[in-house]
């Protein structure tokens, strides 16, 4: 059964940096303070609602969490931990910096019930790291990783597309740097230009051109069957839609079902690759995929059918209980189903 988090943003809180992308007030919508009674209040609220919050974590995200003022920091995690003493949530779940993780942090965080740990690691190319003003390097991000997997935690790793410097090959060098430091779960954020950022600054002036939303999709998606054919869940892809995001948007690829654009891509890829193998180039198929992600084969407002169509395939989806996620198997048009 799938459980709902709590997540609790501490946006500009602890950051000993200000990176190039980064407007934390726009991409949460918090515009003040988290204060203990604001963790009272989230998880009252997520107790008496109809989704499914037992069992899930209390999520702490935004800024540094263990750069911020240790009292503030324990007072959060203080008023956190009575709920999961009551047996309401499994644990704690935070984000924070690479340079901001050493065993006694570790220690500290294990004994107010933290059991998952986010390091926004960004990028694993010291150039690209260094252009940005992030403020730390790929061998921080590696021995932090190490860190928290020795001690015990769930690690999730979050990298970023498209920022200044970068690349679609440093990308993928990125995403193998992180998979091979074993991490439990990633978050692929593809940079967007928000407004009072120096991003929008070299935007404006011409120095940096940001990721379209086809170029993203395009390398996305194929970062997603990475980290997939790895064991490691990419648990989000793109900036969420709620807070102030639309409102402070400059340039970018940002679009609120990122997620679902990729998931489709790679459907199509691998219905491409499908056809390309068994030399088909036209006339109508029958596809299977699977019952739960009809939805994603057909692609946002049908758009892998179109894709196909206007390639002279005219695809018609069966599906089938029991396939996986992303496969895809050619059939005899004779064969019957639930199609789209």
């Amino acid at each position: 059964m799938k459980h709902v988090n709590v997540a609790l943003f501490v946006p500009d809180e602890g950051c000993p940096h200000r990176c190039s992308f980064c407007n934390q007030k726009t991409i949460s919508g918090f515009q003040r303070r988290l204060e203990p009674i604001d963790v009272i209040s989230a998880c009252e609220t997520a107790l008496s609602g109809k989704t499914n919050a037992r069992g899930g974590e209390i999520a702490f995200f935004g800024g540094s969490f263990t750069a911020i003022e240790r009292g503030y920091m324990l007072s959060l995690l203080k008023t956190a931990k009575i709920y999961i003493d009551r047996g309401f949530f499994k644990g704690v779940r935070i984000s924070t910096r690479p340079d901001c993780i050493d065993e006694s942090i570790l220690a500290l965080l294990k004994e107010y019930g933290v059991t998952s740990i986010e390091l926004g690691c960004q990028s694993m190319d010291d150039e690209v790291l260094l252009l940005n003003e992030r403020g730390h390097t790929a061998k921080d991000s590696e021995n932090a990783c190490r860190l928290v997997k020795s001690a015990g935690f769930e690690l999730g790793v979050q990298m970023m597309t498209g920022l200044l410097g970068d690349s679609d090959e440093k990308a993928f060098e990125t995403a193998k740097r992180l998979i091979a430091l074993s991490p439990d779960t990633a978050r692929i954020y593809p940079a967007v230009v928000l407004e009072k950022t120096k991003l929008e600054s070299l935007y404006k002036s011409g120095e940096y051109r940001p990721q379209t939303l086809e170029e993203a999709v395009c390398l996305c998606s194929s970062l997603l069957k990475l980290f997939n054919e790895n064991g490691v869940k990419v648990i989000r892809l793109g900036l969420h839609s709620g807070g102030n995001v639309e409102d402070g948007y400059v340039a970018g690829a940002y679009h609120p079902a990122f997620r679902e654009l990729c998931e489709s891509r790679l459907y199509r890829d691998e219905i491409e690759n499908l056809l390309d193998k068994n030399k088909v180039s036209n006339g109508s198929i029958s596809i299977a995929v699977s019952k739960k992600h009809i939805s994603q084969a057909t692609g946002q407002k049908k758009a892998n059918l179109l894709y196909f169509r206007e390639k002279g395939c005219l695809i018609r989806f069966i599906t089938e209980e029991n396939m996986k996620q992303y496969e895809v198997r050619l059939l005899p048009l004779s064969e019957t189903g639930r199609t789209r």
